[in-house]
């Protein structure tokens, strides 16, 4: 059973009620960074179960993500109220075989639109946070409302790959 947009909103704001989405956010990297260190492709790119995506496919996924999360900003805080289009992450996933082939790579690009995308969200005023766009399946969201659902994103994959790195020390 999938999840209503409702349902995934109320789930990944829920992984960061309290905390600073911004630092979030900041620190994604540095977290992934240390539980990947010394892994090789090989053993990041296994899936953990049949079914469940790899190490390997998680950076993929949040590479592409961190594209559309940095246009998605610009788009808004240009234009607010402008619509921001859906996407089916499965159908991304399936055309991000040149990231999943290299998870370094996939790693790498993340790292590095990230620090883009922080030091654009550090660089808006008190009132850009408000600009807001018209999500098609999830309403209104601000950029401060992004940031959060980004960061909750975050803390999802985050656990998927702790999970995934405790498994494979068993």
């Amino acid at each position: 059973m999938s999840e209503t947009p409702q349902q995934y909103t109320t789930r990944l704001t829920g992984y960061v009620q309290g905390l600073d989405h911004l630092k979030v956010l900041q620190s994604t990297p540095k977290s992934i960074a240390r539980m990947i260190k010394g892994k090789t492709s090989s053993a990041l790119s296994k899936p953990p179960a049949p079914g469940k995506w790899s190490i390997s496919e998680i950076l993929a996924h949040l590479a592409e993500g961190e594209i559309v999360f940095g246009y998605r900003l610009r788009l808004v805080v240009s234009a607010t109220g402008t619509p921001i289009q859906a996407f089916d992450q499965d159908i991304w996933q399936a055309n991000a075989g040149y990231l999943r082939k290299d998870p370094q790579q996939a790693f790498d690009l993340f790292s590095r639109l990230r620090a883009s995308n922080v030091a654009f969200l550090k660089s808006l005023t008190k009132e850009q946070w408000d600009d807001f766009g018209m999500h098609a399946e999830r309403g209104r969201e601000s950029v401060t409302r992004m940031a959060e659902l980004y960061a909750g994103h975050d803390v999802n994959h985050l656990r998927q790959i702790e999970l995934i790195v405790r498994s494979k020390k068993r």
